[in-house]
């Protein structure tokens, strides 16, 4: 049905996701076609750095950084220019074709968003790489000014469905998220945007993150896997499976057929032996960490890759 466009009805959303663990093969290999039809069998590699960490004002009880969290991590302000400009040189090494800024807070100041555009500037410069921003709320002027600075894409997810996005932050709202997308797309950017899975959400929540974000209509969209981080309120939430990972994955990339589809955070720590499964459906993930987890090292990356028969997007 993806393949002919077609759009799932919501009893066959649920189908996937309750698809016994002993179909699951074929449920992957439905969804590879799709995946290979509108992707091929290219993968893109994306990296991250945690530009500003710690010290959130927001309540998020999936993250580390939030002001309800007691996790141990590092807190640090916004690094300076040449810190940026650095690590997209190491993205650039890593064979990334899309290196992520992202930082910690509610939205950035004004003045941060000059500095993160000067940053991006000199990498457009010096690099043949994609730029996206993952920085909280932000208005349009601000939408605006990176877009001029050379800025390609805004991350701001869902993160769950509309109805559960109270149960996990009360200090925005989901139509917050909205407007920042909104915002973005007036800028001219390109949006990422997809959710967490494994937060206690049911299925219909699942459901609804996804067709809510049908009518967002990002580029790219990726999905995160609970990683439980001691301090979090989240600690004890996750009881996800690498099945039950898969199955989500699948609903996501029937539902999206054309957009890129990213097996993002907790990707090592949920799928565990059955990572590379994941690119039959997915054909974008992150190498060498996340914000304040740890990740695969590119050439782990890369190799899982090639032994799949799957090549590196440039």
């Amino acid at each position: 049905m993806a393949l002919r466009g077609d759009v799932l009805t919501r009893e066959e959303c649920r189908e996937i996701l309750t698809t016994p663990n002993s179909e699951i093969l074929a449920l992957l290999s439905a969804a590879y076609e799709v995946r290979k039809q509108f992707a091929g069998n290219a993968v893109q590699v994306q990296m991250l750095t945690n530009a500003k960490s710690g010290a959130c004002i927001e309540d998020c009880q999936y993250c580390s950084q939030s002001s309800i969290s007691t996790a141990d991590i590092e807190h640090y302000g916004l690094l300076p220019e040449d810190s940026l400009v650095e690590a997209a040189h190491r993205a650039a090494e890593s064979k990334a074709v899309r290196y992520c800024i992202v930082t910690s807070g509610r939205g950035p100041l004004d003045r941060e968003v000059d500095l993160i555009g000067k940053a991006v500037s000199r990498i457009k410069r010096e690099l043949p790489l994609q730029v996206c921003c993952s920085l909280g709320l932000l208005t349009e002027p601000q939408a605006c000014r990176l877009k001029e600075a050379g800025v390609d894409r805004i991350n701001h997810n869902l993160n769950t469905s509309e109805r559960y996005h109270a149960d996990i932050c009360e200090t925005h709202t989901f139509r917050d998220r909205i407007d920042t997308i909104i915002n973005a797309k007036k800028a001219g950017l390109e949006i990422c945007s997809g959710g967490i899975i494994g937060m206690g959400e049911n299925d219909e929540d699942i459901i609804d993150l996804a067709l809510a974000l049908r009518d967002v209509g990002p580029n790219s969209i990726p999905i995160n896997f609970l990683h439980p981080i001691e301090g979090t309120p989240l600690t004890s939430c996750n009881t996800l499976t690498p099945q039950r990972c898969l199955k989500v994955l699948c609903l996501f990339r029937f539902l999206h057929p054309r957009k890129e589809i990213r097996a993002a955070g907790g990707r090592e720590y949920n799928f565990r032996s059955l990572q590379p499964l994941a690119l039959f459906v997915a054909d974008s993930l992150f190498v060498d960490g996340y914000l304040t987890t740890p990740g695969q090292p590119p050439n782990e990356v890369w190799q899982m890759i090639d032994d799949l028969g799957f090549t590196i997007a440039k």
